[in-house]
């Protein structure tokens, strides 16, 4: 059965250079409502590098334009993944890849925690750690890239072992490039709570201001420390 989705997801991830994916166990992970959905598909694609290399004092119009067509695209994508799945009788349940700035601002501004993590569904697949300012960093590419998840009642084994810890070392470039402060530099690994190492509510402003007085919208977005990260770059 693995096999058989796996055929599926590659049959669908073009360029395939442009993508990771892997296998996750999730059991014991997820909320309630999630009951039954024990396994999960972790799915990257890769940001322009180009548009990532201009984003250097705050997000610019293009780069926010990008990652608005990513995370859509990464919908559609897991969409057209799940219909073949389900024609299989694979049951599905998509998770979208983002969600809108009115429901940060609503429903999860007390947490600032979605009732999914990609992030989390990625280092359970073995795909990379989460980094000094939180954000996920892949092997493949750093953190310049978006995520997406499709939750499965179906078994499926991660061709990867699952990542822990960080791999960021001493390396402190997001933390000192951050405008927000938001980092103090702590490692993160799965003991160690998000607020422990990183306050998303520092984070949560800087971006908005940024939407704000760069954008001219009402925006969350920042991606310095994406940029800065010398995981992933070409000439890293």
């Amino acid at each position: 059965m693995i096999n058989f989705i796996d055929d599926i997801i590659k049959r669908h991830l073009i360029p395939a250079e442009n993508y990771l994916y892997g296998f996750a166990e999730l059991a014991g992970l997820l909320q309630k409502k999630f009951i039954g959905f024990n396994y999960g598909i972790s799915i990257g694609r890769k940001l322009d590098y180009e548009i990532v290399d201009k984003v250097i004092n705050g997000p610019n119009p293009e780069y926010y334009s990008h990652y608005r067509q990513i995370n859509e695209d990464l919908g559609l994508l897991t969409k057209r993944i799940s219909e073949d799945l389900n024609k299989n009788n694979i049951e599905t349940l998509n998770i979208e890849p983002t969600v809108s700035t009115s429901e940060l601002d609503s429903i999860y501004f007390r947490t600032l925690r979605t009732d999914l993590s990609h992030k989390m569904v990625a280092t359970r697949a073995g795909l990379g750690w989460i980094g000094k300012t939180d954000l996920f960093i892949s092997k493949k590419f750093g953190p310049r890239l978006r995520l997406v998840s499709i939750l499965l009642k179906t078994p499926l084994k991660s061709k990867s072992n699952p990542i822990d810890i960080s791999r960021c070392g001493k390396c402190n470039i997001c933390v000192d490039i951050c405008p927000a402060k938001a980092a103090n530099g702590k490692l993160w690994d799965i003991t160690v709570e998000r607020e422990e190492f990183f306050d998303p509510w520092k984070c949560r402003n800087q971006c908005a201001e940024f939407g704000k007085i760069r954008l001219g919208i009402d925006a969350r977005i920042c991606g310095i420390c994406v940029a800065a990260c010398p995981i992933g770059q070409k000439n890293a």
